[in-house]
């Protein structure tokens, strides 16, 4: 019987245990909780690995003001155009003509433009070839293989701010084309109507423009471009000089003869006024000596 009150007393000491422990718990499941709930900051989660644009989603749900530090421009955003124009000499321009074919086929390319000339002794190949610019860099080494490298050239564009800048442009013209479409359905005067669909057919004629330029961003982004000129060298073989037989120089000997006596007949007609001119003078200057010899006699 004694001992029923100590009993009594640690039961009661255990539930108070219990309960300490049951609410120490549930106040971590609440902390973590709020801990879960509350994004991580931008300079641990760049440190954890964790991607740029799935940091900036997360910093949106739970603080909007921090989303413009977030969401600076990631790297996977910019638009970037690459280039390269390779020239590579070859053995065998079939052989090469058929790697080319393999090649576009293994990389999902394609060839926009082609050429093929033969000039100035050797024979050579032009292509513009587009492909994606994950395949970009690989590309461009198995093109290595083609035969010996003579030249390489790389660019990039960086259009990130242009393609901003007309993706905006058409944006505010479509609106302005909407505001305009609405005014002409609330026009009653003639003079409205035309003045505006005048200004409807010059929003809509920038539109086309601003939507060319846009799609020309679009397709010089999603595929890059090589200009790859690949040559092989021919060897030009010199005529043999022709044998010329006794009778054909003779023959060849008369006509020149005759060329060269023709020339000087139509040589001699051409200067007529010069003989001329010669003829007179040596007749005047015989007078004259004879004139001059006259007047000496007479005057012994």
């Amino acid at each position: 019987m004694r001992k029923a009150p100590w009993l009594l007393l640690l039961w009661l000491c255990l539930l108070a245990a219990c309960s300490q422990k049951r609410e120490a718990t549930s106040e971590d499941k609440i902390l973590k909780q709020n801990v879960l709930m509350n994004a991580p900051p931008l300079q641990e989660a760049e440190s954890a690995g964790a991607p740029q644009a799935i940091v900036s989603e997360e910093v949106s749900q739970d603080s909007p003001a921090q989303t413009i530090t977030a969401t600076a421009a990631p790297a996977a955003t910019r638009k970037l155009i690459y280039h390269a124009e390779v020239r590579v000499k070859v053995d065998d321009l079939d052989q090469a003509n058929a790697r080319m074919d393999s090649l576009t086929r293994t990389y999902g390319a394609y060839v926009s433009d082609a050429s093929e000339t033969r000039q100035d002794g050797e024979r050579q190949h032009q292509m513009k070839i587009r492909v994606v610019p994950s395949r970009f860099q690989a590309m461009l080494g198995s093109l290595n293989g083609l035969g010996t490298l003579v030249t390489k050239t790389l660019s990039t564009d960086d259009v990130t701010a242009e393609h901003a800048d007309v993706s905006a442009r058409l944006g505010t013209k479509r609106a302005l084309e909407q505001r305009y479409i609405a005014l002409l359905g609330q026009a009653k005067k003639v003079s409205d109507i035309l003045e505006i669909e005048e200004k409807l057919a010059q929003v809509r004629g920038d539109i086309e423009s601003t939507e060319g330029r846009l799609k020309t961003l679009n397709d010089q982004v999603a595929y890059s471009t090589i200009t790859l000129n690949y040559f092989q060298e021919i060897t030009l073989n010199a005529p043999d000089a022709p044998v010329i037989s006794f009778s054909s120089r003779l023959v060849q000997s008369f006509y020149d003869g005759w060329e060269l006596l023709t020339g000087l007949v139509l040589a001699l007609v051409t200067a007529w006024p010069l003989l001329l001119g010669g003829a007179l003078g040596v007749w005047g200057l015989r007078a004259w000596r004879q004139r001059r010899r006259q007047r000496a006699a007479a005057s012994v």
